[in-house]
């Protein structure tokens, strides 16, 4: 179906529903401890937006702030996910898309499927981890591995490499310099996938001494259409015993932890969650926030805080009693995909804040995200608005967008690199002198 179609069944779909469902609110009063929450709605379809995916012209590159610049590294990539940088500089990328999934049943997955796609989010990964290496000023591109289930995070504990796949945590054995490894991985605990696995994505950080592993696993549904059965050990984020592979929830109620990382100056776990979606264009802010131990943050039962989702039955007025109300909202339906805790040189404007990726809106009018920003943090804790650090993915009209920013990572000098997955590329920020 071409663009302009499926812009046309929006259209009507939306007229027959006969309500206002474009966004009232300026997004910015959704940012913050305290972000402004609208009454929910309820639509016949939820509202639908997304620019025509076009791909990036010889030499265009996103913008970024005054006094950086920024460079691609690699192209021709299939759907770059996640980036991690190993010891020695060297890159590994996750290529991905999700894995196969049965044919939509109801007219309205159609249509959001159909939707999602036309951005440039359709088609598929790499299914594999390709490895950047710079000889010279060049980089040299190098498969490194191949045939893995649509992974996702990655983390090296001393010689072993770790890769979370939509259904597995594998590992493998990585000497410094190699540039392929054709070991067969060692699956040491499956993770929850099926035949649904709506959230596939499986971010991944390792605890600082390396004992453990936290893995963030989306739910499997919007607000549990698929029953709650469908979401055991789901919307959670699981800590995993490297020696032995046995894990535990370690947080819950977190609809879609898509990022993990560790303040630097607290040490305490953050994570960058993706909310629910289908009550507005208003509804749900995305968020940021520090993850405590046995914590449950709501989903699906309420959202920042106790705010009750109504749609959930039967209703759990004891778990939205002890729902956490989360550290910092991003406005809604931003789509965050990428954390990182920036503690380079480089760029020292940046140290100690976070940046976030944000993959940007479909069910928001107008859209929102398709950007690379930096959030200030003061004593552990995020604080006024975000700063534009990346931007230019999406024209300025909204009807086009060229690329899609995923996952975030430091190298070595202190540059900051960022996947982008509908553009197939990875870019470096750094200062500009």
């Amino acid at each position: 179906m071409k663009y302009n179609q499926i812009m046309l069944a929006i259209a009507l779909t939306a007229a027959l529903s006969g309500c206002d469902d474009s966004s009232q609110i300026d997004p910015q009063k959704q940012i913050g401890a305290n972000p402004e929450l609208p009454k929910a709605q309820n639509f016949l379809l939820p509202p639908m937006k997304v620019p025509e995916g076009v791909a990036w012209k010889e030499g265009e590159t996103p913008k970024v702030a005054q006094g950086l610049k920024i460079e691609k590294i690699a192209g021709d990539l299939k759907h770059p996910r996640q980036v991690y940088v190993l010891p020695n500089n060297d890159i590994l990328v996750a290529e991905a898309n999700g894995p196969a999934k049965k044919a939509p049943a109801r007219p309205k997955e159609v249509i959001m499927s159909l939707v999602q796609k036309s951005s440039g989010k359709g088609g598929d990964g790499g299914n594999r981890i390709t490895l950047l290496r710079n000889v010279g000023g060049k980089w040299e591109k190098h498969i490194f591995i191949e045939r893995l289930n649509s992974p996702f995070g990655m983390q090296l504990i001393g010689n072993t490499l770790w890769v979370a796949n939509a259904d597995s945590l594998v590992k493998y054995p990585y000497q410094e310099g190699q540039t392929e490894i054709r070991a067969p991985g060692e699956v040491v605990t499956e993770l929850p996938g099926g035949p649904i696995n709506h959230h596939w994505t499986k971010a991944l950080l390792a605890s600082p001494d390396g004992s453990r592993l936290y893995v963030g696993v989306g739910s499997n549904s919007n607000i549990t259409e698929n029953g709650i059965g469908a979401e055991y050990r789901r919307a959670a984020i699981l800590e995993v015993d490297a020696a032995s592979g046995a894990s535990r929830i370690f947080a819950s109620g977190l609809r879609n932890p898509t990022g993990l990382q560790w303040e630097p100056k607290s040490g305490k776990l953050w994570a960058i969650v993706n909310e629910r979606d289908e009550i507005g264009s208003d509804l749900v802010p995305d968020y940021l926030t520090s993850v405590v131990d046995k914590g449950f943050y709501g989903w699906p039962y309420s959202y920042f805080g106790q705010h009750v989702d109504e749609r959930v039955q039967p209703p759990r007025p004891d778990l939205v009693e002890k729902a956490i109300k989360p550290d910092y909202a991003l406005s809604s339906h931003v789509a965050p995909l990428g954390l990182l805790f920036y503690t380079g040189d480089n760029m020292p404007q940046y140290r100690d804040g976070a940046f976030v990726s944000e993959h940007g809106s479909w069910n928001r009018k107008p859209l929102n995200g398709y950007q690379v920003t930096w959030v200030k943090f003061e004593n552990g804790k995020p604080v006024g608005l975000p700063q534009p650090f990346v931007t230019g993915f999406l024209t300025d009209d909204q009807k086009q967008v060229r690329g899609l920013p995923v996952g975030l990572a430091m190298d070595k000098k202190g540059g900051v690199l960022i996947a982008d997955d509908a553009g197939n590329t990875v870019w470096r920020v750094s200062a500009a002198q």
